[in-house]
């Protein structure tokens, strides 16, 4: 069986999706139709633009979702899903490429939850931390110890066996980041983010989203998407919508999606998308699956 996976925020850079804009007629609409939509010109900044511009949450989501989706659609005729995935963003992405979503309402929806999380981020300030080889129980009682004293912090994401993200206030994630090394943490990284993304700090963005996912129409998809908050297939349309709902403030489980994933007949992961990153870590889950792509 056939897994198509896509990217989330991150891995974004400078020229994305140009190729496709020059070489493909249909791809060129698709960039146009969203530049339309969104109410200004994305394409320059994606194809030229300059990284610090490129790398503003309002853009880079749109950006890495347009890059995928354009990409999937220019390779309609070999890409036939048996299951998809996509790692927070991504899972929009995922959404187009089995039917659930159209293009311009997810691509709506993708912007909307951009500008909210942004706002989110003025409103409660946070960032996250790359917590690298320590056992899973022993960072989730730490962040647990944390937060009981007042400060947020709390797993965010299980990206692979030896690598949790964890996410909270800045004061917080600075006193995890001690304890986390003190623990026999390999290291423990604050990563160059603008929030606490998949943390209870997301909540006013959780609310404005919910309200827009329940005004688009959600289609019945032609095959499951592993959605991050279960890890586990979904094909309700009902359903898919209100894990999307809780996805904002709550933690990516992708270790656990790619093993339900192969558990469930993944013979081969393809990454549809910027970037590189999760086909490798789907070998850091597990060193014998094909991974790739397109």
């Amino acid at each position: 069986m056939k897994a198509y996976i896509f990217p989330g925020q991150g891995s974004q850079f400078v020229g994305m999706g140009k190729d496709l804009y020059e070489t493909s007629e249909g791809a060129k609409q698709l960039f146009e139709k969203a530049n339309d939509i969104l109410g200004f010109r994305i394409t320059d900044i994606m194809f030229g633009g300059i990284d610090e511009e490129l790398k503003q949450t309002k853009v880079t989501q749109p950006a890495i979702f347009l890059h995928s989706v354009i990409l999937a659609a220019t390779k309609s005729d070999v890409m036939h899903p048996d299951m998809v995935a996509g790692h927070s963003l991504g899972e929009f992405s995922a959404l187009v490429a089995n039917k659930t979503l159209s293009f311009e309402d997810a691509l709506v929806l993708v912007s909307k939850r951009a500008i909210a999380m942004q706002y989110a981020c003025e409103q409660h300030p946070g960032t996250m931390a790359a917590i690298l080889n320590l056992d899973e129980k022993i960072i989730e009682n730490i962040c647990s110890e944390i937060s009981h004293y007042g400060d947020v912090v709390v797993a965010a994401n299980y990206n692979c066996p030896g690598q949790l993200v964890i996410s909270g206030s800045i004061n917080g994630i600075n006193i995890a980041c001690e304890k986390m090394k003190a623990a026999g943490a390999k290291r423990a990284l604050v990563l160059p983010v603008g929030g606490a993304f998949h943390s209870p700090l997301m909540e006013p963005a959780r609310i404005e989203l919910a309200a827009a996912l329940h005004a688009t129409t959600f289609h019945q998809p032609i095959c499951p998407v592993y959605q991050n908050v279960t890890a586990s297939a979904v094909s309700d349309p009902a359903e898919i919508r209100m894990n999307l709902i809780s996805q904002l403030t709550a933690p990516v489980k992708w270790t656990q999606t790619i093993q339900q994933m192969i558990s469930d007949g993944a013979s081969s992961f393809t990454e549809v998308g910027p970037g590189k990153v999760l086909q490798g870590l789907v070998k850091k889950v597990n060193p014998t699956m094909e991974a790739g792509s397109i």
